[in-house]
């Protein structure tokens, strides 16, 4: 499996040993907006933003495009030895897999990178990323694949954003956020993006996948440590001011730390 790397010429101070990039840990539920409030706060930082839930969706479209059974954790294994993804971390995010070795064959449209930046978002494979985020493997081999990422992105900064990341990706991350909202109020958010579904619709889609992300994850407790923002009644303009309020408070303190 090949790393997430970051866009060539993608700008942002490099990194270096003794200044690793800082991370901003932001866990949520589907439909939280913690995607989207994340880049945008990730961009008035000036730092790089890495969407876990992509490597998941990423992964659920490659298999329905081979034929795999996505609840086979062996074969979500297997395709992952075979799997090369990549993602960009600044500016427009771009997505691209290829599938390599013995399962090349499989998918000989694969061979070359394929750029699935638009397709992973269809609702069809939506419904899909739990079935491959269920396998403990799975979720293994990609967290380390995030943390590969982020140490080597050469950014001053790096938000992370996606399942499991305040609490296993990044629990030691100076600044871990859960964001969430009520799930009447996802739907809504959800239902003005998806055309053609109706918010019940979309709300009993939502209370669906709470129900199996709830079998690995809690999504609406916070960890020791991290900090709650409940955007039900935030607009979006607002949900990220409080995103960049916190993370510019914990840069504050550092500094005030490094000088004593």
């Amino acid at each position: 499996m090949e790393d997430a790397v970051t866009d060539a010429g993608n700008g942002g101070t490099p990194g270096t040993d003794a200044h690793p990039p800082i991370l901003v840990a932001i866990d949520g539920p589907a439909g939280s907006g913690k995607s989207s409030v994340s880049r945008t706060a990730a961009e008035r930082l000036d730092f790089g933003i890495l969407d876990t839930g992509a490597a998941y969706r990423a992964l659920a479209w490659t298999a329905r495009r081979i034929g795999l059974d996505l609840d086979d954790a062996a074969a979500m294994e297997t395709l992952l030895d075979a799997w090369s993804y990549r993602i960009t971390l600044r500016g427009e995010q771009r997505v691209t897999v290829a599938v390599t070795g013995g399962l090349s064959a499989a998918a000989p449209t694969l061979a070359e990178p394929v750029d699935i930046t638009t397709e992973i978002r269809d609702h069809a494979v939506s419904g899909q990323v739990s079935r491959v985020s269920k396998h403990p493997a799975v979720r293994e081999r990609l967290n380390a694949m995030f943390r590969r990422t982020v140490a080597g992105s050469g950014l001053p900064g790096v938000v992370i954003e996606g399942r499991d990341i305040t609490t296993v990706v990044a629990p030691d991350a100076p600044v871990r956020i859960l964001l969430t909202a009520s799930p009447e109020v996802r739907a809504a958010r959800r239902a003005g993006e998806l055309p053609g579904l109706s918010p019940e619709q979309v709300l009993a889609d939502l209370e669906a996948r709470d129900a199996k992300d709830a079998l690995v994850v809690d999504f609406f407790t916070p960890a020791p440590g991290v900090t709650l923002v409940d955007t039900s009644t935030l607009n979006f303009e607002q949900s990220v001011q409080a995103v960049v309020d916190i993370v510019r408070a914990a840069q504050n303190a550092a500094e005030e730390k490094s000088r004593l």
